[in-house]
């Protein structure tokens, strides 16, 4: 039996750690970019440690953590999106479908980076410096976009996200996907 407004635990230990590391060192590696290479390239191999678990999790980790919980088909997501322009979206108690192709953007956006840093070596010029610095860009683009997604939905829907990453808990309601 489904009881309406049961508190959940949604995001494990491991998506809270993860999650936060990510935001932690993805900030380390972009303030140190011009100055401080040293610190810059362990950050982005802390990265790219971080997703390769990440991968690894969304496979095997528990419920609201796998991949095949939250990457929903191209008809659910643009039908999510239309109900959210709308002002009507379903409420998930994971990740909604944009919330689902949004971790699948900054995971690929940021392993982009990070492989392409490795491959930067010591040329100062390049193709993967170029690579490099788009997918980085690419990523802050993203990473706008998804606290921008964060904040909506918190508003839409009359829940704290933020807090939900923290502690992990969200309220069940009897209308969830």
């Amino acid at each position: 039996m489904v009881l309406e407004n049961q508190k959940v635990l949604v995001w494990d230990p491991f998506v809270r750690v993860f999650h936060w590391s990510l935001v932690l060192f993805y900030l380390v590696a972009w303030v140190s970019a011009e100055e401080w290479a040293s610190l810059h390239e362990r950050a982005g191999y802390f990265i790219l440690v971080l997703l390769g678990l990440r991968i690894v999790w969304g496979v095997i980790g528990t419920q609201h953590a796998r991949f095949r919980d939250f990457v929903y088909g191209g008809t659910v997501t643009v039908g999510y999106l239309r109900s959210l322009r709308a002002g009507t979206p379903r409420h998930y108690l994971g990740h909604n479908p944009a919330g689902g192709w949004m971790v699948i953007a900054l995971l690929l956006s940021l392993a982009v980076a990070g492989v392409s840093g490795i491959l930067i070596g010591d040329a100062e010029h390049g193709v993967w410096k170029e690579i490099h610095e788009g997918s980085a860009n690419m990523t802050l683009l993203l990473v706008v976009v998804h606290v921008s997604g964060v904040v909506l939905a918190s508003l839409i829907h009359g829940e704290n996200l933020v807090r939900a990453m923290l502690t992990g808990h969200k309220m069940r309601r009897s209308e969830d996907v």
